[in-house]
């Protein structure tokens, strides 16, 4: 017997190269149009029938056995196009008296794959007028402070304004990475399950520190003095004080590598902590050091018109 052709991936408005994940996606977007609760009186029955249509175009695509054996039909077929399925199809089903009236899925449907179980009403089950939809997933950004990328932690967050929830900052991610909560997203309607919670990682500016892929950058600021004799000076890191040698007739811009103390990476090795010397000059000067810096021009054999350049 002919049946109606239904093309679920037009219901659901995903192409056949749809993931899984965007399949769901587009099943959360398209039920909660459709949802009949949120319909005024007059528009339900119809909405209704079009939540249905949604479901059952979820339950096939969402189950991989399903998605597969539709599929093999080809992707020749127009929506609403007369259909008769192939011999045996439908067939082996346990028996229809183990699910109820059978009445949530379309003849095309029961042509393929057998009256739906109730196994396969996992997504939205109709009773009545109450529909059953997952809740939607929630993206959103998580704003963290270096040291959480360093040491790892957790981050207290406040969801729908009266749920708070605990966020594992685990070592290894970086600015942009993802973490997913499972069940913390929207909550489902109609008693279904909830959706999951996204959240892409943003680190808040740090006043002394930069982050360059694994590796830190911090600016060690040197007297011209420390800069053209050399001197061992204090650097406060983030791991703490150490002392950096500074070698003598070293120019501003020069970068002292300090290995392993940059952000950790998933294999418990660090990238490196990078100084880089800025050169500056007293604002207000002693008469002693003016008359220290009038004899180092006399006495220098620079050229006086190119202090940027070295000389030949």
């Amino acid at each position: 017997m002919a049946v109606k052709f239904r093309d679920y991936y037009e219901v659901l408005g995903v192409p056949r190269t749809a993931t899984a994940d965007d399949i769901k996606k587009a099943f959360r977007s398209m039920a909660r149009k459709h949802h009949p609760d949120l319909k005024p009186a007059a528009e339900r029955e119809k909405a209704g029938e079009a939540f249905k249509e949604i479901n059952e175009a979820y339950e096939v695509l969402s189950d991989p056995e399903k998605r597969r054996k539709y599929d093999a039909l080809g992707h020749g077929w127009k929506n609403g196009a007369d259909f008769t399925p192939p011999p045996g199809a439908g067939r082996g089903a346990p028996d229809p008296s183990q699910w109820g009236d059978g009445g949530d899925f379309s003849d095309f449907f029961e042509s393929i794959f057998g009256r739906g179980t109730a196994h396969s009403r996992r997504g939205t089950e109709r009773s009545g007028v109450r529909f059953v939809i997952p809740g939607a997933d929630i993206e959103a950004e998580l704003p963290v402070t270096l040291e959480l990328l360093l040491r790892g932690g957790k981050r207290r967050i406040t969801l729908d304004g009266d749920r708070s929830v605990d966020v594992e900052i685990p070592l290894g991610v970086r600015e942009g990475s993802v973490l997913r909560l499972a069940g913390q997203g929207q909550r489902g309607e109609g008693g279904g399950p909830p959706g999951d919670l996204f959240l892409r990682l943003r680190l808040s500016p740090d006043a002394h520190v930069r982050v360059v892929g694994d590796d830190l950058e911090m600016d060690l600021l040197l007297w011209p003095w420390q800069a053209a004799l050399g001197a061992a000076v204090r650097l406060e890191t983030p791991d703490g004080p150490v002392s950096l040698k500074v070698p003598p007739g070293t120019p501003s811009g020069q970068r002292l590598r300090l290995r392993g103390r940059g952000l950790p990476e998933r294999d418990s090795a660090r990238g490196d902590l990078h100084a880089v010397v800025r050169i500056v000059v007293p604002k207000r000067m002693s008469p002693a050091e003016q008359e220290a810096y009038e004899a180092l021009k006399r006495a220098s054999s620079a050229p006086e018109d190119r202090p940027a350049q070295e000389s030949a």
